[in-house]
Formats: C-alpha cells, structure tokens, sequence
C-alpha cells in the first residue's frame, strides 16, 4: 500500500474515533434532560429562584397583614378661612381636595401572555442560541483550507516533495493524537456573565420606585369688591324718560336693519333654478380701487385741459389796462351730461368746505313739459364727468349745501315734496324725504334754505313754495318733521266761494332768504311782485311789505357784509338794491330784458352779478360804477336758449352760469371786476367786513343825502 492512502486512512480512523466521542457526549446531555421527567414521561418544572429575591419561611408565607387604605391625604392643610363675599364672614373650607399626584408615568410593561410578550420571549430566546453555532463554524473552515494545501503538494512527483510528505504525514499522525487527547478531555466552555433571572410574577420587567415629591402649598388673596350705596327717586318725568330712550333704541335697531344688504333673486340660465345671494356692500378694495380710478381719470383731465387749468390759475387779462374800468369774463370749462341735455339749470350750490365742488339741479321751468328731474355734483377737478349723479321723478327746483355739514344737500321737487341727499351714502335714493302724511307742498317748492340747527342740536332748514307756505323741516329721529312758520295771503284779492261767501287767496312765493346775522328774520317774494320782511317769531302778520316789482320776483338776497341791503330781481327787466328800512329801492338797474337770477359777490360788498333771458352775464361794482355794469358778456351763443341761474364761487376769482340746455359754463373775472381799493400814500388800507362795510355804507349814504357830493 502506498504511503500516501495509508495517511488517509488513518486519518479515516481518526474521524471515526472522534464521531464516537461526540456521540458519546450527546447521550450522556440527554441522559441529563431524561432524568428531569417523571415516570409518566411528562416534563416536571423546576423552581427558579433568583440570587437577590427574598426568602420567606412557611410561617411568613402564611402571617396575614392586615392594612387599612382612606382617601383621605394625611398632608393636607387643615383648618383654612376664606372670607365670604355672601355672608359678610370668615368661614372654615371644609371640602378639600384629597387627591394628590406625585408622580405620573405612562407604563412599558408588557403581559407575559400577550402576543408582543411572546415574540419578545422567542427573539431573546433564538439570539441566545445563534451565538455559540457562529464559534463553531471557524475550526471546520480551517480544517478544509489545510486539506487543500495538502492535496496541492502531494500533486508534485519529486524526491524532495516525498522527502517533505513523510515528514508531514508524521506531524499530521501527532496533530490527530493530541485532537483525539483533546476531545477526551473536553476542556471547559468560555465562562459567560451571569444573567439575573427574572422573578416569579407575571411581568417581564417591573417598574422602577417612585420619587417621593415635598408638599408644596399655594395660597391666593384678592381684594374685596367695592361697596357703594346708591338710592334715587323716581318721578313721572324719570320714568318717561326710560320709555323715549327705549323707544329710541328701537327705532335704531329697525334703522340697522332696514341698512342691512338687500337679498336679491338670481335666476341661473343653465339650470333655470333661482338661486338669492345677498349684496355685499362696497368692500375697503373696492373702495381702493375707486379711489385709485378717480385720482387717475383727474390725472388724465388735467392734462387734457392743461391749458385751461393753466388760465384759471395764472392768466389775468393784461387788455384791462387799457379798457379803463370795464372789464371782461374768460371762458374755462364747461360741464354737461348726456342725461341732462333736455334739462334746464334750475338751482347751482357751492359746497362751504370743498371749494371746487358745486351742485346743480336739473329740471323744467315749463309746466306743460314736466318730467324726472337729475341732481348732479360736479368738481372743477373733472369737468368731464359728475362726481355723484342722482335722478328724480319730478324736477328740481331748489336745492342748497349745509353750512356745517357739507355731505348734507337739501333738495325741493315740482311735485312739492322736499329732500335731503347724504353724500357719504352711496344710494341712489335720498335718505330722508318728505310724503303727503308729513305735510308736503301742494305747489312747487322755489326755495330751501339751511338754518342753524335748533337747541338739541337738530339738523333744520325752511322751503318755501307757490302754496303760500314757508315750513320749517327738522330732521328728527330720522324723520322729517314740519311746522308752517307764516302763510302769505295776496291782500285785495278774493274769490267767490260756496254759498256766496269770500274766500281769502294766498299768496305765492317764489324766492326767500335769511339774514346773515339776526336768525329770526327773513325776506320773501312772491309772484305779485311784492317782498315781505317776515320773523320767525310771527306768523300772522308781516314786518313789513316793499311793493317792489311790476311781476314775480325770481331772487331776493340779502349782502353778505352789510346788514340792511340786500337786492332783488324779477322778470320785469329790473334789478333793484334795498335798504331794509326804507321802503324805496336805493338802486334800480334795467337790463332791457327778464333777469334770471341775481348774486352777491363774496369778496366785496359793492359787486354782484346777474343773468338774463337773452344768455348774457352782467357784473357790477357799485363802488367803481353805479350806473352801469363793468361788464356785459354773451354767454350763451346758442339761439332760444336762456341763462338761468349764477353764481360765485367762495374762495376763487371765477363765476358758473347755467342754462336751459343744461349746460353750465365756467367764466374767470378779469382784474377789474374784482379791483380792490387803492391805498393812499402815508394811509394804511383796512381790509375784512368792516372796511366792506364802511365802503357799501358810503355809497348807501349819498344816495340817502341827495346834496352830498359823489366820490367814484
């Protein structure tokens, strides 16, 4: 046999001895388990203890402790006083509050039993025993690589190579001796740390103890409530006035819902169902935008008429130097609307605050030919185009700015009905009106005027009408209330009534005004021709009566600077200029045709302005000139067309005039319609209302001393 498979035989025999040896180890470790089974082959359970739980005799196992648990909380505070608000007293608490947490912690615990208990069992278990296999594993690798460089060398045929072959097979017969001393040996396994056991309860892990918290204790004081004593008589008087506060907050909650959002049907096309939504009101970016557009179409105005701003702000007419005292009237905007061009002007009203903003009614001065009627508010920052445009079912007649509220328009109708317009409103309807049930007008009303309001601070203003009725209007409680302030009656004239008897007639008024500084009087005129001074505080008879005019007089105003002038105008060609004390005119102008309207200026006490029937402007200076105007000026180039009313503006040197096309033009005055006094040399020149005064006065005086002499 060669010496090569005699190597690998022995090496044959030395696995087989050490197959036995292993062998023979396992049955004697199931010999072990074996013994720990009873004699019906069922597994007994052995007691775990571990090292540090505690060990107890039988006695103790059996000793009963009886322990008491209350709800009580042995640290808690005793014997605390609160003083009671109710019974004026300190009293004991009795109820507290017997709970205390010191701690609070969610659990991790895990039943034995359950599921996740039993796969936590089984991980623990199946990691232990993977453990010692791994070890195993590396010898056996070992082994198989030495085999492979063994079977590699005995490949080589040479006499060195047997040479080196018996030295191994006799080194590889010593290894597997001391394998097989080694194997019978069994050398102990790597000593591992020990592992706790786990107690006898039916929790994997426990809980760690608690800390034990110190009591702490809080305690709160407050302030006592203040006591105040409090008595009152009630009276009849106490307790109606209860009853017209209450009332007053009703009527206010039923004005808030009367503003509240009108709900409006929508009909879809597509499905034909209605569907209502309610209007919300102008959004604050709505608002914005608005404003936004506004300030861009001024913008785009004022270039476009560039060169006429330019005029009503620099230009002054130098050709008056060389005219003497005449003067002339430049033309600048002009404002009309595509709705009023069949309308005639019939009121114009400067606002008292914004300078640039007048209002302008539209209606008819022929009776045949009534129709609705426009109310339009313009500003010289855009002539294009109203800032706020409100239509009527009847004509305007009238209308006139409140002095201290400028948002507040009163407006008189054809129909007799009388209006008051809020422009901060954004609605299309006035927001307070007058009805047959609160005493309207049977006859169209001429003239409103605003007053100063009344002692509990009550908006007011009078109308005067054809009716013969001058009404005071009060806006209270957001109604209108009246009261007829005098009734004009035409003297000789009566008519033959039912059963013979006489009927006395009433008068008919046309235009009125009231003094600048004595609230109670007032004037008014009337279609007869005649001009009553009346007072508020009489109302069955006049003050006095001025026989004034051939026919009716379409304006009567009093100087805005001296207090017993005022003018007046009429259809009978005439404008005249009256001393409230004296009953013949002062001054009497014909303009060889009906006059219009007729205004005072606001920056001197002796020029006013005047329009006639043939569409021309007429300016006087009675200081420059008392018989003649300064300046005469066609204003209307159109024919059968008449001008109807004008107007100064309060602050700027220009005048607006309104016909019956609905036209209303813009006129600067040229410098010497508005010529101030010259100053004398070493002589300081007094400027306000009095030097206006002392200057009308004057005038007023030579003409009241025939054989004074006259100063130009």
């Amino acid at each position: 046999m060669p010496p090569k498979a005699a190597d690998k035989r022995r090496q044959g025999q030395g696995a087989s001895s050490g197959g036995k040896a292993g062998k023979a180890g396992k049955a004697k470790k199931r010999d072990e388990e074996t013994s720990e089974t009873g004699e019906d082959g069922l597994t007994a359970r052995a007691v775990v203890r571990s090292p540090d739980q505690l060990r107890l005799t039988e006695a103790e196992l059996k000793a009963e402790i009886t322990r008491t648990l209350t709800a009580d909380n042995p640290h808690i505070p005793r014997d605390i006083v609160r003083f009671s608000f109710i019974e004026r007293a300190y009293k004991l608490v009795d109820d507290m509050d017997q709970t205390t947490i010191h701690f609070t912690l969610n659990g991790y615990l895990i039943h034995k039993d359950s599921d996740e208990g039993r796969r936590q069992s089984i991980r623990s278990s199946t990691e232990a025993e993977q453990a010692p296999v791994e070890e195993k594993e590396a010898p056996v690798e070992a082994s198989a690589e030495a085999t492979e460089e063994a079977e590699t060398k005995d490949e080589e045929p040479t006499e060195e190579a047997e040479a080196a072959e018996e030295e191994e097979r006799e080194q590889a017969a010593e290894a597997a001796e001391e394998a097989k001393a080694a194997e019978a040996e069994e050398p102990p396994l790597p000593k591992q740390p020990e592992k706790k056991l786990a107690n006898q309860f039916n929790f994997i892990e426990r809980g760690s103890a608690t800390y034990q918290y110190p009591l702490r204790e809080k305690g709160l004081q407050t302030d006592p409530a203040p006591i105040e004593n409090f008595s009152d008589n009630v009276n009849q008087w106490c307790i109606y006035d209860a009853y017209m506060e209450e009332l007053e907050r009703i009527e206010k909650a039923k004005e808030k819902e009367k503003a509240k959002p009108v709900v409006v049907k929508k009909e879809e096309t597509h499905s034909g169902r209605k569907l209502s939504y309610v209007e919300p009101p102008h959004s604050d970016s709505l608002s914005k935008v608005a404003k936004a557009a506004k300030i861009a179409e001024r913008m785009v105005n004022l270039n476009t008429f560039d060169d006429i701003a330019q005029d009503f702000k620099y230009f002054e007419d130098a050709s008056d130097e060389f005219r003497g005292q005449e003067g002339t009237l430049l033309p600048l905007w002009k404002f009309q609307s595509e709705k009023t061009k069949k309308l005639a002007v019939t009121a114009i009203s400067w606002n008292p605050k914004y300078n640039d903003l007048f209002a302008v009614g539209y209606g008819s001065y022929d009776f045949m030919k009534q129709g609705h009627g426009m109310l339009l508010v313009y500003t010289l920052k855009n002539p294009s185009f109203p800032e706020y445009s409100f239509s009527s079912e009847s004509g305007i007649m009238c209308l006139d700015f409140h002095s201290e509220h400028s948002h507040l328009l009163a407006v008189g109708f054809y129909d007799g009905n009388v209006a008051i317009y809020n422009l901060k409103k954004a609605s299309s309807q006035p927001s307070y009106k007058s009805s047959a049930k609160s005493g309207k007008h049977t006859e169209p009303v001429w003239q409103v005027k605003w007053q100063k309001d009344d002692m509990d601070n009550n908006c007011n203003f009078f109308s005067v009408s054809s009716d013969g009725r001058i009404v005071s209007w009060t806006l209270v409680k957001n109604e209108l209330v009246h009261m007829d302030v005098i009734k004009l009656s035409a003297d000789g004239t009566t008519m033959q009534g039912p059963e013979g008897l006489q009927l006395q007639m009433l008068g008919s008024g046309t235009s009125f005004d009231f003094h600048k500084k004595i609230d109670y009087l007032f004037l008014v005129g009337t279609e007869e021709g005649k001009i009553y001074k009346c007072s508020k505080s009489y109302s069955n008879q006049f003050l006095d009566v001025f026989e004034a005019h051939h026919m009716a007089v379409d304006s009567v105003s009093w100087n805005p600077f001296h207090l017993k002038v005022f003018i007046s105008c009429s259809s009978d060609w005439t404008v005249k200029i009256w001393d409230h004390t004296i009953k013949t005119p002062m001054f009497v102008y014909d303009l060889s045709t009906a006059v219009g309207d007729v205004a005072w200026s606001p920056y001197s006490s002796t020029v006013f302005a005047a329009v006639t029937i043939d569409g021309q402007a007429h300016v006087f200076d009675l200081n420059i000139n008392k018989v003649e105007p300064l300046c005469t000026q066609l204003v209307v180039t159109r024919k059968k067309n008449k001008t109807t009313h004008i107007q100064f503006n309060p602050v700027h040197p220009i005048i607006v005039v309104g016909d019956e096309r609905g036209l209303i033009t813009c006129l600067k005055l040229s410098p010497n319609l508005r010529k101030m006094p010259r100053e004398k040399k070493g002589q300081e020149m007094k400027k306000g209302p009095e030097e206006e005064i002392a200057k009308l006065e004057k005038l007023l005086s030579m003409i009241r001393e025939p054989g004074s002499k006259e100063e130009n």
